[in-house]
């Protein structure tokens, strides 16, 4: 188990408890975290998440001549992200005599599997730990038609959605590229998946909705994303793989044109007032920025619509008005949408209740009425906390009073 190595060079000595700002992307004040170590007490360097030039310049500064390096690189891409490979030995088309000379300054690693919890659904949920001690989430939520695996993409959260069990954790620091595609590779060991090909996998989608918000930790992902997406790669298509935001708005049309997949906005609600509550972030990005925005996105049109994702909180968000006006806004901005209403997922704590079926139902049928798709999510893995807004590492239990102050903390550095 261990921790990805970002750099093409030397590895640098480790980070030992030095506090710097973690620069975030947009107009937000950077936030003071933790940077992750990116270098193992052995020296070896993880090859999980390089690019393949990364791949090929760490092979030759490790000493192989440049044509031989680009070789090796190629042979060594293809057995992990082709074979599942994690060590050498297994590499059949590279002399066993260099086995050991790689063994000694690369590893191929997954991350630690703290526990693996399997829902009455079939919902799976892992809980993974870094090399450097840190734990998050993925979940993996089979259909009859399609296998979709939730992907983190921080430890803790940036955001604190008053909804969201992840939101109640302080941001510990981003995941790495290659800690972001270990978990794809988790799952694959654990569903049988290797060697990859493209007809009768389980896992056919990947939506970056675990911890985390995924445009505070654009680079990563973005790299992440890359090699999942690498049609030598994991070879998963664009158009099965949707990124989930809060409403990051100055990152939102890099997004679409360097990453370029299915856009889902959290949306949660349609008036300034409650959605500065529910999703603090409009207090900088505000609806119809962040609406403007979607508009904006590279890439949507009817065939590629945009997710507008919103939770039925109890009172709060529900109601036959609220309804109308979210139809009123996706109109006005022209928006090619579909609206996954979501039953709120409790968890101890929480400080709201999940609308009645009833209540859900009337909302949906206003909306479908208005020519929007507007579906109702099945709730999955709630008997092991792995529903929408459910994740937390289940080693932090917190007080209402913690949370609260830790919420205030959050805001006062989004400025």
């Amino acid at each position: 188990m261990c921790a990805a190595m970002q750099t093409v060079s030397a590895a640098p000595p480790p980070v030992h408890g030095h506090i710097e700002p973690m620069p975030i992307p947009g107009h937000i004040d950077p936030v003071p975290v933790p940077r992750p170590a990116v270098a193992r007490e052995d020296g070896r360097v993880d090859l999980i998440g390089l690019s393949r030039e990364q791949l090929r310049a760490v092979l030759a500064d490790a000493g192989l001549e440049p044509k031989q390096a680009k070789l090796r690189a190629k042979q060594i891409w293809h057995w992990i992200y082709n074979r599942g490979a994690t060590d050498f030995a297994a590499m059949t088309d590279i002399a066993k005599a260099q086995h050991p000379w790689l063994a000694e300054r690369f590893v191929i690693c997954r991350p630690e599997i703290v526990e693996a919890q399997v829902s009455t659904d079939g919902t799976r949920k892992w809980l993974l730990r870094s090399a450097d001690g840190q734990d998050y989430e993925m979940v993996f939520i089979p259909d009859a038609d399609r296998g979709t695996l939730c992907v983190s993409s921080q430890v803790g959260c940036t955001l604190n959605c008053r909804f969201c069990h992840t939101g109640t954790m302080r941001l510990v620091r981003n995941l790495t590229a290659g800690e972001i595609v270990s978990q794809v590779m988790l799952a694959r060991d654990a569903l049988g998946e290797w060697p990859s090909q493209p007809e009768g996998r389980m896992l056919t989608n990947i939506v970056m909705m675990g911890m985390g918000e995924p445009l505070y930790n654009f680079d990563n992902v973005r790299d992440g994303l890359a090699i999942v997406m690498d049609g030598d790669g994991l070879a998963l298509s664009k158009r099965r793989i949707t990124l989930s935001t809060s409403g990051v708005v100055p990152m939102m049309a890099r997004a679409g044109e360097e990453i370029g997949v299915n856009l889902a906005v959290s949306l949660h609600a349609i008036t300034k007032d409650v959605r500065d509550e529910i999703v603090p972030l409009n207090r900088k990005y505000g609806i119809e920025e962040l609406l403007q925005a979607c508009a904006d996105y590279p890439g949507a049109n009817n065939a590629r619509r945009i997710t507008f994702e919103y939770v039925m909180l109890k009172d709060k968000n529900d109601s036959d008005a609220d309804a109308r006006e979210l139809v009123r806004l996706l109109k006005k901005y022209k928006l090619p949408a579909k609206v996954n209403l979501i039953p709120f997922n409790p968890w101890p704590g929480a400080p709201y209740e999940c609308s009645t079926p009833e209540r859900i139902r009337a909302f949906s049928n206003i909306v479908f009425e208005a020519g929007i798709s507007a579906p109702v999510r099945t709730p999955r893995g709630r008997d092991i906390d792995a529903a929408c807004g459910q994740l937390k590492t289940a080693a932090e239990k917190k007080s209402r009073a913690q949370m609260d102050r830790e919420a205030e903390e959050k805001l006062a550095a989004l400025g």
